[in-house]
């Protein structure tokens, strides 16, 4: 038993030899023979002065490339989709390859980024950990919105990949480096914040500068594969929310049997900012989910259910627990699972259970529609005052009579935002 569970340390601590050529080609023929042509090439990194590409794929022993398109570009219909030499998590600056990046490290990354380009206009921290956020907020300052993220859910965002939209600070640097992350990636490190971080010798840091013109991204479309079990290859235009600001959403209505059925109430400023906010944030959450947010940080993201109703509970009750570890280590500077003493337990149980768990307050995020009244009922009994969601149900008209009947808001934005 010793023997195996050194040699699955060995494993993860040991780089895959890979095959994979240097350059690749995916060429797309039309009807008439046009042809249009992808070139990508290899990325590997100098690292002890040797050349070396990704250390695994998704499991130590599956060989894995990374590459980078570098000619060519591929026009679908209307749409011009992004050219060579923009660059993000497919050739960024590896600073300090710590452990050696892996296909994961990779692709959690890529996924951070791919919500923080619709957040540039404030400074934003997202967590990411097996491809879905751990903790994603916003703040006037780049350290505050990191260590809100953390917080959000400090148990999960253990060994995450951290995505920055500011250059690092050294305050920012401090607070990372308190805690163990794998990856942190970020447009610049001031003078002095590198060397905080390099404390971390296991630390991945990466410099990705056009993290800078990361809004100029949220607009663009690439073309998005999912490769099949049997060899088949499913192509698609990649995802792009509609529902960027208030402009872009409507109060909920709809029409059943001849009757109107409308939301009272109109949204103030800050759930208005809060939807925005979450709807942006749920882009990179893996579907069927349910995410609350409140004071442009997430408190509870539920992931990759099957049915709404129980994502919204897992996502509640995530916040619950993760409120509560949060005032254990605050009071107590150890994780609430492991506080013995019964009597403190009780009253930081309490104290979560009077804030609803943080949710109290909060807007309730949904990906797609809510088929009946029941999901959207999980979050108005913990003082969920609005609810974002696309709408188009049958029975939307129950929503709307729940979020009435608890004087919440309600907002359609007209899409769905599906991840898989």
């Amino acid at each position: 038993m010793r023997a195996m569970s050194e040699d699955l340390k060995k494993m993860y601590k040991t780089i895959v030899s890979e095959q994979f050529p240097p350059k690749m080609e995916i060429s797309f023929i039309d009807e008439e023979g046009g042809r249009q042509t992808l070139e990508f090439e290899k990325v590997t990194w100098d690292i002890a002065g040797e050349r070396k590409g990704l250390r695994y794929g998704e499991n130590p022993g599956q060989q894995a490339a990374l590459y980078k398109l570098i000619n060519g570009n591929l026009v679908l219909g209307d749409v011009k989709m992004l050219a060579p030499g923009n660059y993000l998590a497919s050739d960024m600056e590896l600073l300090q390859s710590g452990k050696h990046p892996g296909k994961i490290n990779i692709t959690d990354v890529d996924n951070a980024l791919n919500i923080l380009r619709y957040l540039d206009d404030r400074p934003c921290a997202v967590i990411v950990k097996h491809n879905n956020p751990c903790g994603a907020a916003r703040a006037d300052k780049l350290e505050k919105a990191y260590l809100r993220a953390y917080m959000a859910d400090r148990v999960a965002a253990f060994g995450g990949a951290i995505a920055l939209n500011r250059s690092v600070d050294k305050a920012t640097a401090e607070a990372i480096a308190n805690q163990y992350a794998e990856v942190v990636a970020a447009p610049e490190f001031e003078e002095g914040s590198f060397d905080i971080l390099a404390g971390r010798k296991n630390l991945r840091i990466l410099r990705i500068d056009d993290i800078k013109r990361l809004e100029e991204f949220a607009s663009e479309r690439v073309v998005d594969f999912k490769s099949l079990i049997d060899g088949g290859i499913i192509a698609q235009w990649s995802f792009i929310p509609k529902a960027k600001s208030p402009q872009d959403i409507v109060l909920a209505a709809c029409n059943y049997n001849g009757k109107e059925f409308r939301i009272n109430r109109e949204p103030t400023q800050r759930e208005m900012d809060d939807m925005i906010f979450g709807w942006l944030v749920e882009a990179g959450v893996t579907s069927n989910s349910v995410i609350y947010v409140k004071d442009g940080c997430t408190v509870g993201i539920g992931t990759g259910e099957q049915d709404r109703v129980g994502v919204a509970e897992i996502a509640r009750d995530k916040a619950y627990r993760k409120l509560a570890d949060r005032y254990c280590f605050e009071q107590h500077g150890i994780p609430f699972n492991n506080l013995e003493d019964e009597e403190k337990k009780r009253e930081i149980d309490e104290h979560v259970a009077s804030e609803h768990g943080g949710l109290n307050g909060s807007a309730m995020v949904s990906d797609a529609f809510f088929p009946f009244r029941d999901g959207v009922e999980v979050g108005l009994r913990e003082g969920v005052t609005a609810v974002i969601q696309p709408g188009g149900s049958e029975r939307d008209f129950e929503s709307i009579e729940a979020c009435n009947e608890n004087d919440a808001t309600m907002v359609f934005t007209g899409e769905r935002s599906f991840k898989h």
